[in-house]
């Protein structure tokens, strides 16, 4: 083989040495870890809702990892409502179900809000006759998506065991029941026992809570974590 020939091969391995480094130092290592940092496991998040006025409301509780389609299916599949919009006709017609004991299954939910925005998406399964006692849960859309690229929706589930006074403000709301993992349980079995998970797992929440706060100073204890269900995909 001639010099020329040795020369000129060495020169080929070297260019192909080139480009493999700068494909994986600048092309795939960084989409890796872009790729890897976005999973909701490694995102920190502030898992605590707050009322319009700013007073600390319910904890993060629960997690969905789906589409809004899928999400929304899913609850409607598992028997659980679409809550209205709160509007003048909404906040009467859930004052006429308390008062006489009407049904009203989609009664409209008070605005909390998430890393400042209020909830995108909130369901609710009644107990009894009238709007007073329901299972209920408010969702957020996060800009963090799950393993399947799908994005990440982060909930707070509680369970309003009847109407009154806030003992923060006076104005009259819903109080919940203190033991809200119990509620954040039932929601994930319900979509458990309808087929509609693949996997769930916990993240951290709000931490160990044993005498927490919400927006209505309602009283509520908890073990911190958030667990997060993980929606079959619809074909």
């Amino acid at each position: 083989m001639s010099q020329r020939s040795v020369r000129r091969r060495a020169v080929i391995w070297i260019a192909a040495f080139c480009a493999f480094y700068v494909t994986l130092a600048y092309v795939a290592a960084p989409e890796f870890w872009t790729w890897r940092e976005r999973g909701f496991r490694t995102r920190p998040f502030e898992m605590v809702t707050h009322t319009p006025q700013g007073i600390p409301g319910d904890p993060i509780n629960v997690g969905l990892v789906g589409t809004e389609k899928e999400v929304v299916h899913a609850f409607a599949v598992a028997g659980w409502d679409t809550a209205d919009a709160v509007t003048l006709r909404t906040a009467i017609d859930i004052g006429e179900s308390v008062l006489f004991s009407r049904p009203y299954p989609d009664a409209p939910m008070s605005r909390l809000l998430f890393e400042g925005r209020a909830q995108d998406l909130a369901f609710e399964k009644p107990v009894g006759d009238s709007a007073d006692r329901r299972h209920h849960v408010r969702f957020w859309q996060t800009d963090t998506v799950g393993d399947d690229g799908r994005p990440l929706w982060l909930g707070a589930a509680s369970f309003d065991r009847g109407v009154g006074l806030s003992h923060d403000t006076g104005a009259l709301t819903h109080h919940i029941g203190p033991d809200i993992d119990a509620e954040r349980d039932f929601l994930i079995d319900d979509l458990k026992v309808a087929g509609l998970l693949t996997s769930t797992s916990e993240i951290a929440g709000i931490g160990a809570t044993k005498a927490g706060r919400n927006g209505g100073g309602d009283p509520y204890f908890t073990d911190g974590m958030a667990v997060i269900g993980v929606l079959k995909t619809q074909q």
